[in-house]
């Protein structure tokens, strides 16, 4: 299978305390974790044989930024360097110009004219795994993104991968959560973000079997829940949180 243009591939943690962290996510998500033999400090995140992601710890200069512990998801890309230069040219912003990870892949870190994060990236190998089935536990099931003007938004990531509109729906006094396909099935939506969230951002729902159970673990683990249990179109039950070091993140199940 060719390396995909224009989708989600990867997703990753930064955190303050890794060890704490990947306690945290074996327990709640179930993954596996083991430590990556390269030239960084990096654990790789797997459910049942198939890598999902990884995390970090907060280096130096990122803490010096004032990033906070967060999820980052990585975009495929054919050429990191021209898409890099085509972010800033449709109103975004570079945080790290493109860089090689010896044996990985090449990629860079950027921003929509919004500020919300993510990361672009041309692996290494040529090949990328075969996607698991929908809604598997243990993957990612939902891609949020969460703006001061989603219409805006989603010109900008149209323009820059070809993403198109699917579902939309009104929800009143935020305006209208549009559904989006990066090429297949709808994989997301993007919304207008409520007031009291401080910045843009990316929130990334992980598949559980269960969101009580899984909120349950949450809450066990030294993590916070922000909203839910809440029943949404599928059906299916969602619920976003906090981890013990701060990161949020989001859950999606198929019942309570």
């Amino acid at each position: 299978m060719p390396m995909p243009a224009g989708t989600f591939i990867w997703y990753d943690l930064m955190t303050g305390d890794t060890a704490a962290a990947e306690a945290f996510y074996k327990s709640v998500i179930g993954w596996d974790a083991k430590h990556f033999g390269g030239p960084m400090d990096y654990t790789l995140l797997s459910m049942a044989g198939h890598d999902v992601g990884g995390l970090m710890p907060l280096s130096a200069e990122v803490k010096a930024m004032g990033v906070p512990p967060c999820w980052t998801g990585y975009i495929g890309v054919p050429d990191v360097d021209a898409y890099t230069k085509r972010v800033v040219e449709a109103g975004g912003a570079v945080h790290r110009e493109p860089s090689d990870i010896p044996g990985v892949g090449r990629f860079s870190v950027v921003a929509d004219p919004y500020g919300a994060t993510f990361i672009m990236m041309k692996g290494s190998s040529t090949e990328v795994p075969a996607p698991v089935a929908p809604n598997t536990a243990g993957h990612i099931g939902w891609h949020e993104l969460h703006v001061s003007d989603s219409e805006g938004a989603f010109a900008f990531y149209h323009k820059l991968f070809g993403w198109t509109k699917t579902e939309a729906m009104e929800m009143g006094p935020m305006g209208t959560y549009q559904m989006f396909s990066t090429g297949g099935p709808t994989v997301g939506g993007m919304m207008n973000k409520m007031a009291e969230m401080p910045v843009s951002c990316w929130l990334y729902y992980f598949n559980v079997e269960s969101i009580d159970a899984a909120i349950a673990k949450v809450t066990a683990g030294g993590g916070k829940l922000l909203t839910g249990p809440r029943e949404v179109p599928g059906p299916a039950w969602i619920a976003n949180c906090l981890d013990p070091q701060g990161a949020m993140f989001a859950m999606v199940a198929p019942k309570r």
